[in-house]
């Protein structure tokens, strides 16, 4: 799929929700696997697919077999095998995610290491698509309280690592209950004789689909990641954008709003900075695309859409600000960088519950990305010291200075202080707007992804990626909150705690007491969130329920149902400091330059 002929989702027949919630989801053009896959099992077709990890597979199967789902029927129709409870629970909630404006659908994650009851009354109550590891799909079926007489289609997800795991048997045996006039979609990275045997024995004359990997990177661009860990993804940039010795630098985002919103944040802060996405015209795009090449402007944020092509050889920085979709889109990025035989940089952020692709593009290059430390307080202060010192010396070189010599004589004789003295003063009159000693920065602690070995191999069903119980900051003023999910839905604190860390960004430490109750829960959080946590907090789900969040009541924390629900809480003032630039002083106006 060459970058001048890009195929958008739009052109794929695909019910009108799901091209919605895509639009929403600021996914514009799909990545090989997807475009070759979605028409294929939009006809009823099976198909035998060969990607690696990072590909894109979910989205080539989720949206066409989504588009065909009766959401009158209340019984699963999709089935989904996947090797570990992690890779269940990402294509679970992809799946919802892709299905948001679908009404009243529902998808359940159901796999080994959970309690059975929730899984139990997840099924009772009805879904429509049922994604699992083997061998609890197995149990389930057995207990007969998995039916699979309305399945449509089947997906074995990932099935050299079922077989690598022990599953084939089990998979073997689960597809040999579904209806016979089922649709199947096998992918796999390899392709054993025992998955080929597989294929012929439960696939009808599938369509083979195979993308090899064009993932070779510059050798020349150093590569490195930052694990995001707090709550504060924009703070992080700023230090870097500070700090880091850059010409002109390309920042990645999902969504056309994200270009919009993060340039207008980053232009408050004194950079110059630009959005460049679909819904610019041509004649914007060149424009924005000109002053990047003439200097007039730093920094654009974009989408792989609308940075396809670019090609500005002082571009020295791309940094992924929202982690890509698919490895093929990581190389596309990053490409825009190391041009015209220079050297360059990339950077990319990296939530906890996005370390899978992380490893998927290690291997996909077959290069390491080293972990990077977040830029000091003192680091800060370091280089806005050498910023100004060479301002200094520019002044002395290029400037007539006659006149301000005298100046300085004649107070010095009035005064009678010393010319250090003036010096200082004169240097904090300079520099009092944005000082050269910034305010105490806000620390977000860092939390490192394990062995390198294991980090997006998802081996270990049992331990990895468990939520441990909150380490809670004691001396944190919080606030509680109420949301609408409870016993009877079958959650867990380590669900409400994994919701809060992985989906909106928020460190463990910083979430206090949860109670749970019959039909709701409390939660402690901190006073004072940012803007963009408490967006997502309203956004987010736990086992696909919208946790619809507000201020406790006081009724509330005594599992009592409140009949005059507050509403959601703003962000209030964050600890003592309060909000704002974390760095202290005002926005600059354009970068230091050497």
């Amino acid at each position: 799929m060459s970058e001048e002929n890009t195929i958008l989702f739009s052109d794929f027949a695909l019910a009108a929700p799901l091209l919605r919630s895509v639009e929403e989801l600021g996914y514009e053009s799909p990545s090989p696997i997807q475009a070759k896959s979605i028409p294929v099992l939009l006809e009823g077709k099976d198909v035998l697919g060969m990607a690696q990890t990072g590909t894109g597979k979910t989205g080539a199967f989720a949206l066409p077999l989504l588009s065909r789902i009766d959401i009158n029927l209340r019984a699963p129709q999709l089935l989904v095998l996947a090797p570990t409870r992690e890779l269940a629970i990402q294509v679970a909630e992809a799946m919802q995610a892709y299905a948001r404006h679908l009404p009243d659908f529902h998808v359940l994650p159901v796999y080994g290491g959970q309690a059975m009851e929730p899984q139990l009354r997840g099924l009772k109550r009805g879904v429509h698509v049922v994604v699992g590891t083997p061998g609890r799909i197995q149990d389930h079926i057995k207990r007969g309280t998995l039916k699979l007489n309305q399945i449509q289609a089947v997906v074995l997800d990932e099935a050299d690592e079922m077989l690598r795991m022990g599953f084939i048997d089990d998979v073997d045996e689960i597809l040999s209950k579904t209806p016979a006039n089922r649709q199947v979609a096998l992918f796999s990275a390899t392709m054993p004789d025992q998955i080929r045997r597989i294929a012929q024995r439960h696939l009808r004359n599938p369509v083979e689909i195979a993308i090899k990997s064009s993932t070779s990177t510059v050798k020349a661009i150093n590569q490195r990641y930052w694990a995001v860990s707090g709550m504060h993804k924009l703070d992080a940039l700023t230090r870097i954008l500070e700090v880091e010795e850059f010409d002109a630098v390309i920042i990645f985002v999902r969504t056309k709003v994200a270009t919009t919103e993060l340039a207008e944040k980053l232009e408050a802060r004194g950079y110059a900075a630009s959005p460049l996405n679909g819904d610019m015209n041509q004649a914007m795009r060149e424009k924005a695309i000109d002053r990047l090449k003439r200097g007039s402007l730093d920094i654009i944020i974009a989408t792989d859409v609308a940075a396809r092509g670019i090609d500005v050889a002082r571009v020295s920085h791309v940094v992924n600000y929202d982690i890509p979709l698919d490895t093929e889109s990581y190389v596309h990025r990053i490409g825009r960088t190391g041009r015209a035989g220079r050297s360059g940089e990339a950077i990319l952020f990296v939530a906890p519950r996005e370390k899978r692709m992380l490893g998927a593009i290690e291997r996909a290059t077959g290069q390491l990305i080293t972990p990077m430390r977040l830029p000091s307080q003192s680091d800060i202060a370091d280089k806005r010291s050498a910023a100004f010192k060479n301002q200094i010396s520019e002044a002395m070189e290029s400037q007539d200075l006659a006149f301000f010599e005298t100046l300085i004589e004649e107070y010095q004789s009035e005064h009678d202080v010393g010319l250090s003295e003036i010096a200082a003063a004169l240097a904090y009159l300079a520099q009092k707007d944005r000082p050269l000693l910034p305010a105490e920065i806000k620390e977000t602690a860092q939390v490192g992804f394990g062995d390198r070995q294991d980090r997006g191999q998802g081996r270990d069903q049992d331990r990895r990626d468990e939520p441990r119980r909150p380490r809670q900051n004691d001396d944190m003023a919080r606030v509680k909150y109420r949301i609408e999910i409870g016993h009877e839905h079958g959650v867990q604190p380590k669900n409400i705690v994994g919701a809060l860390a992985n989906e909106a960004g928020i460190d463990s430490k910083y979430i206090g007491a949860i109670r749970i109750f019959d039909s709701h829960s409390t939660v402690d959080l901190p006073e004072g969130m940012p803007n963009e946590v408490f967006t997502q907090l309203k956004r987010l789900h736990v086992l696909g329920i919208p946790l619809e969040i507000s201020e406790a009541a006081p009724g509330d924390s005594e599992g009592e149902r409140s009949g005059n629900r507050r509403p959601p809480a703003g962000p209030r003032k964050f600890g003592p400091r309060g909000g704002g630039d974390s760095f202290g002083g005002k926005p600059r106006r354009s970068k230091p330059r050497s």
